[in-house]
């Protein structure tokens, strides 16, 4: 095939961010310095985000059989992009530069967070099967390394080794799905598989254990139940940042590729998938509402309600008509700002690095008398991620709601309820344990590193959107209507 200049724009966003990965290794390679990695990664992410507006001026465009750059695939590759410069800016002040930061070496942190970054941005815009294999490893297997970067911490590197282990399960099961499915409507690409499966009416039962079968591979990767136990181990083993990563610009990728393949084979989510994919919604709301109840751990916390947050998610992907893409958009930028703040406030607390993250729940009596403002962005997200009115939370959950009970869903929508009148307990849990008194403190608010105040402001700027989305959400629907699929 002939490439065009336009098919050179439409890449762009890909093409910088690699372009990025390679400048980044050689400049490690000719000296390792901290600040000039980070200024370097940052400079390349900015570079991708701002070449996503002449990308959409040619979408949509089929770049290659592999590659489809539509409306849809820029709006997550932005969200994407937007996640990997909040998660590289924090690492930055996780990692510090002074004599009490990290032991080991810090600058191949960025160069792994690129190369995942990269993965997620094929993966979005896949519309072939292999197009999205080459997406997921590329996306996964540098999380192996960031998992498991605190190399010298006994729960990070175990953590590393579940991941990796049940990841290649996942993508054993993705690629005999795969397989099963090319063996049935003889074609790789989503089109192609569409037509072969709406031509026959409802699915063969072959066809349907080949998407079973991939459901079940990506369903490991979002961690939805019962392909969830890795979950609260690795969250809390990985380094701060790279947790965020992991529950925000991975699991978008994934979430973006699998609506996708739903969406353009709506013969993929009838018959008995759509029961497997409603048992699995309500499972893994239940499950992990109730499981993050016990939790003393503020990752672990975050790692359960991630699993509820990605339940109500595909409750949409079960309606998968009407609001559906529109609630799925609306809900995973509202998801990612919350997500990436709370993180946020455990990697500040977590720095300069001192052996484990700050992570328990106990380290967090009393916060707002030494950190009020790391208090207050913290209690934004709690509020947030619950659901409550005037935050952005409450805007997604509404769409989400929305989308369930026009499409009749009433089991979904009943236990997406319950589901949330749990999550409100433990996340009020949470902000009660910041603002005790405890006996003999003195306020004040800790000195900051330079490098942890631009994380600081990063967080200020997150917690005053996650508020203007919840009074004035109207510019985050509008861009979400624009991307929908058929854009």
């Amino acid at each position: 095939m002939e490439f065009t200049t336009q098919h050179f724009i439409a890449l762009a966003p890909l093409l910088i961010t690699s372009a990025t990965i390679i400048v980044v290794m050689l400049a490690i390679a000719w000296r390792r310095n901290h600040s000039q990695t980070f200024l370097l990664s940052v400079a390349g992410l900015n570079l991708a985000l701002l070449s996503i507006l002449p990308a959409l001026k040619v979408a949509p465009l089929a770049v290659t059989p592999l590659l489809q750059i539509d409306t849809f695939a820029c709006l997550y590759m932005a969200l994407i992009l937007v996640a990997t410069l909040a998660c590289v800016t924090l690492a930055h002040a996780y990692l510090g530069d002074g004599g009490s930061g990290y032991p080991g070496n810090r600058e191949e942190l960025y160069l792994l967070i690129l190369m995942a970054a990269a993965g997620g941005l094929v993966l979005v815009s896949a519309q072939h099967l292999a197009g999205l294999f080459v997406g997921l490893e590329l996306l996964s297997v540098p999380v192996y390394g960031l998992v498991a970067y605190a190399f010298f911490n006994k729960r990070s590197l175990e953590a590393g080794i579940k991941y990796m282990v049940l990841s290649a399960a996942g993508s054993a099961f993705l690629l005999f799905g795969m397989a099963l499915l090319y063996a049935d409507a003889g074609s790789l690409s989503f089109v192609g598989i569409g037509q072969a499966l709406a031509a026959t009416g409802l699915p063969s039962s072959l066809a349907q254990l080949g998407l079973g079968m991939m459901l079940i591979g990506l369903a490991f990767k979002l961690s939805l139940v019962p392909f969830h136990l890795w979950t609260p181990d690795v969250y809390e083993g990985a380094p701060a940042p790279v947790a965020a990563f992991l529950a925000t610009a991975s699991k978008v990728a994934v979430f973006a590729v699998m609506v996708r393949l739903f969406q353009i084979s709506p013969a993929a989510s009838s018959g008995v998938l759509s029961n497997v994919l409603t048992l699995i919604a309500i499972a893994s709301i239940l499950f992990g509402n109730l499981l993050a109840l016990t939790q003393s751990n503020l990752k672990r916390l975050l790692g359960y309600s991630s699993i509820a947050h990605f339940g109500y998610l595909l409750i949409a992907l079960v309606a998968s008509k009407g609001l559906a893409v529109e609630a799925i958009g609306v809900y995973l930028v509202t998801y990612v700002i919350t997500s990436l703040g709370a993180f946020g406030v455990i990697t500040l607390m977590s720095s300069p690095y001192n052996g484990r993250d700050a992570d328990a729940l106990y380290e967090y009596r009393g916060l707002f008398w030494r950190r009020p403002y790391l208090t207050a962005v913290l209690t934004v997200m709690m509020l947030s991620l619950a659901g409550i009115p005037l935050t952005a939370g409450f805007i997604g959950k509404f769409y989400i709601i929305a989308t369930g009970v026009e499409s009749h869903q009433w089991w979904l929508v009943a236990s997406l309820v319950l589901g949330s009148a749990i999550g409100v307990f433990y996340y009020l849990r949470v902000m009660v344990t910041l603002y005790l008194i405890e006996p003999n403190l003195r306020r004040h608010d800790a000195q900051l590193h330079w490098e942890q105040r631009a994380g600081g402001v990063m967080l200020l700027a997150i917690a005053v959107l996650a508020f203007f989305l919840g009074l004035y959400p109207q510019p985050l629907l509008n861009l979400v209507q624009q991307s929908g699929l058929a854009g």
